[in-house]
């Protein structure tokens, strides 16, 4: 009669379950071959919210019998229907003998166990998701046990706090993924599997989480936020909408205005078969080699000879432009002068002035730091006559865009090899979009930098070229001229950040992402966070253009000490 009760009381609370969060909620699955598998084996899964094991629970064939917290099972009605849907107590603050006997017997029975092994509801920096440190059980109780742990990650479901995402029609987003089963390692000595396992499940639980973010483009708010400020925050919600809808409003114009400024441009004789050429020969080189530091111009003496503001000299690569050809960079000397670090400002494509940067130039050197502020290929002094400033330096002619990013890579390396020469020990690179693309190419082939801030930086070339939506009359082109996006992506161990690693600390790298941006997509900037291990992550409330993220920006970086 027991079982036949917790039989009918289960499939009642499915079914129960699947009508009112597919009433309530859409909920999105993935890895869901990973969780409908045979045998027992402990579910472990981030917590953002109460409603997470009954949605969990309904997103999954099998039964899963929660541990929860044994506060709730005195509860009259609560702790009944905990136990009829075969449910434990477990508490928080301590290990219990008779919870982990449960526990492990219904493992090696063959059944699913649901563990949250943050041990409560967790957000922010307190979350596993941001990298705090996961609670030994979950690894304990697997190998006691002798079944593998499936990381499970869950995001949306703290919106359900709200009473209006309850309202008809409303239907919250919520996302689970599922991951693939981590062993407990029984050929290793028994603290050394709990740690092996306890490693695996933090990376697959950032794994989870960036997937999730990257494809299904989560901004801010879809991730997770205290139960209190769901419930409390109709106001901060409509300020988010208007930020949101003014930021894409805007990068959408600035995309508009940047293809318009590209159908001025054609391949100009390129081709296919002159890309081949090119490819190939690239292909047979290191980002060391292509960024290969030049010394056939004497920078030292432009720099001492020179009147201190700022300095000009040949660039490394010539082009048939001569304007561009002439490299430059504007010096704003703090107190102590060449014996202070020099933090080098890399400025956005088509930067619409200088005068900012200045003036956080201003900032900088009180602070006590040096400003360098280099004018990129094809921008400010370096724009030939007859185009708009930086227009040049992204258009459909890919050969063109790399060479340019390599003209700019260099002449930084050799401003940094220069003043290296002159006693300067330190550096930093503050980049914005292109700036911070060329930025994050620095990062690849300087070891020695104090730190890389990078905002917004084009990080995905295979985005930014093929989806993006301010390069669409350039893809236009592209397939005109039968460029192909594989042969494009014979070049990314060169010119996408994404697809390397940094020679220079991780954790010296700073990526800004902005909530809205159409054009730099934050969950790329979290891929490559994660991917770049250690390095630091900053999200900013605004699109690809705006000016609180520069602000920002220097706030992390004081607070990091930098």
């Amino acid at each position: 009669m027991r079982k036949i009760f917790h039989s009918i009381a289960n499939r009642a609370a499915a079914l129960f379950m699947k009508l009112l969060f597919g009433y309530s909620s859409r909920i999105y699955v993935t890895g869901s071959e990973h969780v409908n598998r045979a045998g027992g084996f402990l579910l472990a899964s981030n917590h953002i919210s109460h409603f997470d094991p009954f949605i969990i629970s309904s997103a999954v064939r099998r039964k899963i019998d929660w541990m929860a917290m044994a506060e709730f099972f005195p509860l009259p009605i609560v702790g009944l229907f905990l136990r009829a849907v075969d449910a434990f107590p477990a508490a928080r603050d301590r290990a219990d003998r008779k919870t982990i006997r449960s526990a492990i017997d219904r493992l090696k029975d063959g059944r699913i166990v649901g563990v949250f092994p943050e041990g409560g509801i967790r957000d922010g920096a307190s979350s596993l998701l941001q990298g705090a440190p996961l609670r030994a059980g979950a690894s304990t109780l697997a190998h006691m046990a002798g079944v593998p742990i499936v990381p499970c990650v869950i995001l949306g479901t703290d919106r359900l706090y709200a009473k209006r995402n309850w309202l008809p029609l409303r239907r919250t987003p919520i996302w689970i993924g599922f991951g693939r089963a981590i062993s407990h390692f029984p050929e290793l000595e028994k603290s050394v599997a709990r740690a092996r396992t306890e490693q695996e499940l933090t990376k697959a639980f950032q794994g989870i989480y960036a997937e999730l973010r990257q494809k299904f483009q989560l901004t801010t708010d879809d991730l997770p936020h205290p139960p209190r400020e769901r419930m409390h925050a109709p106001s901060k919600n409509r300020r988010q909408s208007l930020r949101r809808t003014t930021a894409t409003a805007v990068d959408l114009a600035m995309c508009a205005s940047m293809n318009l400024l590209q159908s001025r441009h054609r391949l100009n004789g390129r081709s296919a078969a002159e890309m081949e050429r090119y490819v190939a020969e690239c292909e047979k080189l290191t980002p060391h080699e292509y960024y290969a530091v030049r010394q056939d111009v004497d920078l030292v003496a432009a720099i001492r000879n020179g009147s201190g503001a700022s300095v000009t000299w040949r660039s490394p690569i010539q082009t048939k432009f001569s304007r561009n050809n002439a490299a430059r960079a504007d010096f704003f000397w703090c107190a102590a002068r060449k014996n202070a670090p020099t933090v080098f400002m890399l400025h956005a494509l088509m930067s619409a002035t200088h005068i900012g940067y200045r003036r956080w130039a201003a900032r900088i050197n009180e602070l006590g730091w040096n400003a360098c502020f280099v004018h990129l290929p094809y921008h400010y002094s370096r724009v030939p006559r007859g185009y708009w400033n930086g227009e040049l330096a992204i258009t459909a002619d890919l050969i063109r865009n790399a060479e340019g990013l390599r003209q700019g890579v260099m002449e930084v390396r050799q401003l940094i090899a220069t003043l290296r020469e002159q006693g300067c020990r330190e550096f930093g690179i503050l980049g914005t979009s292109y700036g911070g693309w060329i930025g994050a190419l620095l990062a690849m082939v300087e070891r020695d930098l104090r730190f890389v801030a990078l905002m917004c930086p084009i990080v995905n070339v295979e985005h930014a070229i093929w989806q993006n939506p301010g390069t669409a009359f350039m893809r236009r082109e592209l397939r005109r001229a039968k460029i192909a996006p594989e042969l494009v992506a014979r070049h990314f161990h060169l010119s996408s950040p994404m697809h390397n690693e940094p020679s220079c600390d991780p954790a010296r790298v700073l990526f800004v992402s902005g909530d809205f941006d159409l054009i730099t997509r934050p969950a790329d900037i979290d891929a490559i966070q994660q991917k770049w291990r250690g390095s630091d992550l900053l999200r900013v409330p605004q699109g690809h253009f705006g000016y609180r993220m520069m602000r920002d920006t220097i706030g992390r970086l004081k607070e990091r000490g930098l």
